[in-house]
This record gives C-alpha cells, sequence and structure tokens, in this order.
C-alpha cells in the first residue's frame, strides 16, 4: 500500500515515515502544498496524510484542488489546528478523517487502515460505543436508541472524541489537558473537570447508558453502565 505524506515538521514527517514503513506500507514524503499537490495529482497512491500548515499552499487549498481534479484518493488531515469549525472545513472539503496534533502514532496507523478499507469515498463522521455516537459533521452527541441528542462545545466535542475512541481505558489527566487545551495551555485539572461536569450533564440528559468514571490519582475512562 503506497502512502503519500504531506507535513513540512521533517522530524515529524520522518517518524512517521518509519512506523509506517515497518507497517510495510511504502511512503513518499513531500514537505510543501506545491509539493504534495503535484505528488498527489500523478496518482498512484492508496491514501494522502495531508497536514493543514504548509509552505507555498495550505493542505485545505490541496485538497480542494486535489477534488476539483477528480482525485478521489483517502485523505487525512492531520494538523494541530483541532477546532472543530476546521475539521468541517475539512470533511466538507473532501477530507476523510481529521487527526488533531498531538497523537499516539498505533492511532495515525488505526485512522489509516480505516479510511483505506472503506473505499466507497464516505467520510468517517460518527464514533460510537455503548448507543451513543459522536458525529463530527454537527458536533451533536446521540443516543441511538432513543434518537436524542445534544449539540458539545468545542473542548466537550474533543475529550468526548477522545473518550470514545478509548472506550474502557482510564485517560490520565495529563493526557487529557495536552490533547484539548495543548502543551503550552495553561490549563489546570479543575479546567479539565469542569468540562468531564458538563459531559457527565449531557450524557444524562440523552438517557445514555454509558459513564464517564474517575479513578483517583489516574484519570477518566468512558464505562458501560454496569461495568465494575
Amino acid at each position: 500500500m503506497r502512502i503519500l505524506l504531506v507535513e513540512d515538521e521533517k522530524n515529524l514527517s520522518a517518524a512517521i515515515c518509519r512506523l509506517l514503513q515497518q507497517e510495510r506500507f511504502v511512503v513518499d514524503a513531500a514537505y510543501t502544498g506545491p509539493d504534495g499537490l503535484d505528488n498527489a495529482l500523478s496518482g498512484g497512491y492508496d491514501a494522502i496524510i495531508l497536514d493543514v500548515m504548509l509552505p507555498g499552499m495550505d493542505g485545505f487549498t490541496v485538497l480542494n484542488r486535489l477534488r476539483g481534479e477528480g482525485i478521489r484518493t483517502p485523505v487525512m488531515m492531520l494538523t494541530a489546528r483541532g477546532d472543530l469549525q476546521d475539521r468541517i472545513r475539512g470533511l466538507e472539503g473532501g477530507a476523510d478523517y481529521y487527526l488533531p496534533k498531538p497523537f499516539q502514532m498505533t492511532e495515525l496507523v488505526a485512522c489509516l487502515r480505516a479510511i483505506t478499507r472503506r473505499g466507497d469515498g464516505t467520510p468517517v463522521m460518527a464514533l460510537a460505543y455503548g448507543g451513543i455516537s459522536l458525529s463530527e459533521k454537527d458536533g451533536k452527541l446521540q443516543n441511538d436508541t432513543s434518537g436524542q441528542s445534544v449539540k458539545l462545545g468545542a473542548k466537550e466535542y474533543q475529550l468526548m472524541e477522545l473518550f470514545l475512541r478509548n472506550p474502557g481505558q482510564i485517560l490520565p489527566k495529563e493526557t487529557l489537558i495536552e490533547r484539548v487545551w495543548g502543551f503550552d495551555s495553561d490549563a489546570e485539572y479543575n479546567n479539565l473537570e469542569v468540562y468531564v461536569s458538563f459531559l457527565r450533564k449531557k450524557l444524562s440528559f440523552i438517557g445514555a447508558q454509558v459513564k464517564l468514571k474517575a479513578t483517583r490519582g489516574l484519570g477518566y475512562s468512558l464505562e458501560a453502565d454496569g461495568h465494575d
């Protein structure tokens, strides 16, 4: 399987290339928007990993040009810009997935395998667990049994996305803060606790059969009701 990686941070690009090669992918690397576009237009790729903040041409423009030329290769947007509106813009522009930095390398590989398996060009729009689902298109959390839904704010969305990607796993508070507020943020544990409280209220509002469990000294996990 041949992958095009368009990422201008050369250390990160090299790390991703090594990982994908270990997973038996063939990887071509480009470091600017124009070079990435030229490579992608040549065809022959099974998927494209595309950063947003690129020299010469941003990733959104590269994506729009590709789709305008009829290139339907699956595209994963890979960027530090994790704002929900940016994700919606990427998806509406024809991206198949939007993975914000920082991320786990295993997560990148799993998402890449998911978009290359689909084959129908349909974006991966929702995450689900325990009877609830999260829509990346409109930012709504839904009870799939009753149809009851509620809109999430940007940070609520990012937190719930992390929990749904890792159901049943305890996510350390430090990890949650880094992923949602960023490495350089001055956010503290009480900021996280406030947003977890917001999510718990919204889960209750839609009648969800899952809960956010706190494990003292460790972090939080998304658990199905009745789980010990």
